[in-house]
């Protein structure tokens, strides 16, 4: 034992998030601590159910959540079997049936309600998150604000998504289209962005009229439960079935059982594009709906023209944001040959003055990694870089423990289609590579599997229109002169080809959320066919 805490690898990997029954019955907790009175004042205690269903009953194993930026234990949730999971799913779609029935301005109204009392407890959810999670504090409290944003989206959705009136071709008839609930709107969120995925998902299924069933990564079990009993609140004092917002803490077994569940009628998946594979297949099984929000391998382009010290704050704030652990976040820089060497000196520079440090300290700009296995993965690609024979201009190390921390990297040398530089690894890697041309850089933007965001740094409006054109960009989000990541809700939030085709937030995704149908009326005397067909009795 004392040569294993010896060895500072051997030292995180102890502080590991789950351990032993016996260990975390032992350890201290963060929750116990003042410093982090924020935990209680959000209904938090040291023993908690994770699963609700208009009761707070778990009957899994427990486990306890740690902070990444310390190793330190937080508290302990009992999370919910798959016993409570079919609980669960019973109840919602029993609250179901009343919540579609109320008016969808009427729903407007309670998720207003929901995303007011978000607002009243968003210092203390983005520091739970931030504690929980690992991401800066102005970043969680970003995050929550999303959630809080999408609420009003919703609010003024309520009164405005709607069918059509179509011309009917046949006299004395009308030919409508009817949009309805669909009834239970299953929810998986993965571990970077917990609370905003399911803002998204929540704050538009709920004025659709569906109940949603929450499932999150078992690393961010306390962030699911405070958000939970806050929404659980603003239901109660409505009168509204609590189950219709319920929520299940777990592992694989929940998620698989989500997928195979013929009573989700909707089932909405965030995490890796391996996962969402099987995910896919499983709901593809059995015929159900599926909206898939995978990863991305995301690429700025930056042409000659291109304002530099514009791109430098944008492919800063995109590579090492989130310490790399964004879904947008920007994966490959395609650099244009004639300012190459001008930019990665200015990121050299830029990188080296990053500050480090606890997620909820001030002024900090890059917190830790989530987990030791993120921290694996950091180092499995840095020596398969150096294997590789790439460059690395800055980074590269594992910061010693406490914490999951490691250095931003920038890599250059490695060709485009280098199978390193092809794949998506969730850490602050950049590659960077040179082009010759706009064509040259849009044609490697598009040569990756994902296709998640994008974005061209120029000043030429002819490039603009082409790279948001058919023969541009082929990723669901496409920008100009603005990172790849740091998305704003009033747009559809989705990519394409192995980032799953799924379109979340604003614009029409709400469509994803009901069931569409055609409806004609005769309120004539007669009955004429459609395209004039004579059939005489």
């Amino acid at each position: 034992m004392f040569r294993l805490l010896r060895n500072s690898r051997s030292i995180i990997a102890a502080v590991s998030r789950y351990t032993s029954f016996t260990k975390r019955m032992s350890s201290s907790l963060l929750i116990e601590n003042e410093k982090y009175s924020f935990l209680k004042e959000l209904g938090l205690n040291e023993d908690n159910a994770g699963a609700f269903y208009g009761q707070w009953k778990a009957n899994g194993k427990v486990v306890t959540s740690y902070s990444p930026a310390t190793g330190e234990a937080i508290a302990r949730v009992t999370e919910g079997s798959v016993d409570d999971y079919h609980k669960a799913v019973s109840a919602a779609r029993e609250a179901s049936k009343q919540w579609m029935m109320v008016p969808a301005p009427k729903r407007g109204e309670i998720v207003r309600q929901i995303g007011n009392r978000l607002r009243d407890n968003i210092s203390n959810l983005g520091k739970l998150e931030s504690l929980e999670v690992g991401k800066i504090y102005p970043e969680s409290v970003g995050e929550v604000q999303e959630f809080v944003d999408m609420c009003d989206l919703a609010v003024g959705l309520s009164r405005s998504f709607a069918g059509k009136v179509i011309p009917s071709e046949r006299p004395g008839h009308a030919l409508l289209e009817q949009w309805n609930p669909l009834g239970l709107v299953g929810v998986i969120t993965a571990f970077n962005f917990p609370i905003a995925v399911y803002g998204w998902n929540s704050a538009v299924g709920l004025v659709c009229g569906n109940s949603m069933l929450w499932k999150g990564s078992p690393t961010t079990s306390l962030t699911l439960i405070a958000v939970t009993k806050i929404v659980e609140q603003v239901l109660r004092a409505n009168d509204i079935p609590p189950a219709v917002c319920s929520m299940v803490c777990g592992g694989a077994e929940i998620g698989e059982a989500m997928a195979k569940d013929k009573q989700i009628d909707l089932l909405s998946f965030t995490g890796s594009t391996k996962v969402g594979r099987q995910v896919g297949v499983e709901v593809q099984k059995r015929m159900g709906k599926l909206l898939l929000e995978l990863g991305g391998n995301n690429a700025i382009i930056v042409l000659e023209d291109a304002d530099l010290e514009l791109v430098v704050r944008s492919v800063l704030f995109a590579a090492v944001g989130t310490a790399g652990q964004r879904c947008t976040t920007t994966r490959r820089l395609i650099l244009h040959e004639k300012v190459y060497d001008e930019v990665v000196q200015r990121l050299k520079k830029a990188y080296a003055q990053v500050p480090m440090g606890d997620p909820l300290d001030e002024g900090v700009l890059l917190g830790p990694l989530h987990s030791q296995q993120a921290v694996k993965l950091f180092q499995d690609a840095v020596d398969e870089i150096k294997q590789l024979g790439g460059n690395i201009v800055c980074g590269g190390k594992v910061v010693d423990p406490p914490g999951y921390y490691v250095e931003p990297t920038l890599v250059t040398d490695l060709p485009h289609d280098s199978p390193i530089v092809q794949r998506e690894t969730f850490v602050p890697i950049l590659y960077v590579l040179k082009c010759s041309s706009f064509e040259e850089g849009v044609a490697w933007n598009n040569e990756v599997g994902q296709g998640l965001t994008s974005s061209l740094f120029t000043q030429d409006v002819r490039k603009v229109f082409e790279w948001m054109g058919p023969l541009g960009s082929d990723c669901g989000i496409v920008n100009v002169n603005i990172p790849t990541s740091g998305a704003e809700i009033g747009g559809a939030f989705g990519g394409e080809k192995e980032t799953g085709g799924g379109r979340e937030a604003g614009s029409d995704s709400w469509k994803q959320y009901m069931r569409r149908s055609a409806c004609t009326v005769n309120f004539g005397k007669d009955l004429p066919l459609a395209q004039g067909i004579k059939f005489a009795s």
